[in-house]
């Protein structure tokens, strides 16, 4: 059974727009079988239950009468109310976050991305341990108003108060072990990415199942996973890209983003997303056939502004033209996102395009230049390290020659600082 809450000011992506759509969609991800749906509309979010004593009662007769056995929650709700909502209705229930990170856990194949998944599934779970033990702490005695005989009186600390202090002790500690591995990961990930500083390099990023795996499958011959799933692919991959004219880039597949992405696994995934964050052009992967492709833009911009991503170059490609009827909101996406790109990565219509308009913003925004500058001028080598890329260096008395990559706009910084262009 699917729930959700509408609040006031909520965002109803247009008339076409079914706000528990992309639920069902993770709910049938992880397995689930969909046997019904329920919305409420509230002023604000009920502290006890989220929907309200009374949605949670009506709940209880339709969940029995569909004979559902888990209530899933388009939201992400505290332990009292999960609780609450379970004690009323006698069904198991499990919000938002703890069913993304159920399909994460499923999807998970490298020890990156288990690791990762890990720490994200500790992290959600610690604050709910003293809910998991709740039937364990009537065993202490009755209490009373002092600090000892609030936990039942000396002689009387209940085996279930024990049992959450044990497992918040291992739960601690295997946080902070799973931080430190993914920290040698993500180190790792930054030296890996940052030795391909050589090659202009590329990421397609954009909603979950919006086509990414089969676009870098065309464009570069990969052998990515490609599923009509969410989250068929979590961990990164990295082909090279023939654009044509002696040009080649680095393409990267990234996992796809979902509205709410839980920010716990945008932290634990931010190795993961390393090639995101350090990219030159980042290929925003857009499902043209759908009919929320606004929201799901809405969706992925604000994933990439939480990664830092806002001011790195990006060319729109809408996808999936070949699936488009009279209904989708391609006309819309044409209007409000100008010079688009066009393709269908399963039929290979637009690729030639995409390319042609990769090259065009890599010539106008890159240039390759040689400079040289004194060797103690460490201000002129912190911009352009910060900037650009050092593609080589050769020293020469008390002089360097740089072999730059640099965006065409900071040049005439560079020869501000005391850089001469000499090639």
């Amino acid at each position: 059974m699917l729930v959700g809450l509408i609040l006031p000011g909520a965002d109803n992506g247009g008339t076409r727009y079914d706000p528990l759509a992309e639920l069902a969609a993770l709910s049938e991800a992880a397995g689930a079988h969909v046997v019904g749906r329920a919305l409420q509309k509230r002023a604000k979010i009920c502290a006890g239950t989220y929907i309200g004593s009374g949605k949670v009662q009506e709940l209880a007769l339709y969940v029995e009468d569909k004979e559902a056995d888990v209530i899933v929650f388009d939201n992400e709700l505290t332990p009292s109310q999960i609780r609450e909502i379970e004690k009323i209705c006698k069904r198991r229930v499990i919000d938002r976050t703890e069913l993304i990170l159920d399909i994460f856990a499923s999807r998970a194949r490298t020890h990156a991305a288990r690791l990762q998944v890990e720490l994200a599934q500790l992290e959600y779970t610690a604050p709910r341990l003293r809910g998991m033990w709740s039937h364990l702490e009537r065993i202490a005695g009755a209490g009373g108003g002092t600090k000892v005989g609030a936990v039942g009186g000396i002689g009387t600390r209940g085996p279930g108060e024990r049992q959450i202090e044990i497992d918040r002790r291992l739960v601690q500690k295997r946080v902070s072990f799973l931080r430190e591995q993914i920290a040698q990961i993500d180190k790792r990930r930054i030296r890996e990415v940052k030795a391909r500083s050589d090659f202009f390099t590329i990421s397609l990023v954009g909603y979950t199942n919006a086509g990414k795996s089969t676009l870098m499958n065309a464009l570069t011959g990969a052998d990515t996973l490609v599923a009509d799933k969410l989250f068929a692919t979590l961990d990164t991959k990295t082909r090279r890209w023939d654009l044509g004219g002696g040009q080649t880039a680095l393409l990267s597949d990234t996992v796809g983003f979902v509205r709410n992405l839980p920010h716990r696994l945008v932290a634990s995934f931010r190795a993961t997303l390393e090639e995101t964050i350090h990219s030159d052009l980042l290929l925003h992967v857009i499902d043209a056939s759908g009919h929320d492709a606004a929201g799901q833009i809405r969706a992925v911009e604000s994933v990439l502004a939480e990664l830092g991503c806002e001011d790195i170059a990006r060319i729109n490609v809408l996808n999936k033209i070949d699936a488009v009827d009279e209904d989708s909101a391609l006309h819309l996406l044409r209007l409000n996102l100008e010079n688009a790109v066009e393709v269908s990565a399963a039929t290979g219509a637009g690729l030639g395009d995409l390319c042609e308009r990769v090259l065009q913003l890599m010539r106008d925004r890159y240039v390759r230049i040689t400079i040289e500058a004194d060797t103690g001028n460490g201000k002129l080598l912190a911009y352009v390290s910060k900037h650009g890329h050092i593609l080589g260096t050769d020293y020469f008395d008390d002089r360097m020659r740089l072999d730059l990559r640099l965006p065409t706009a900071e040049v005439s910084r560079v020869i501000n600082l005391g850089g001469t262009v000499v090639a």
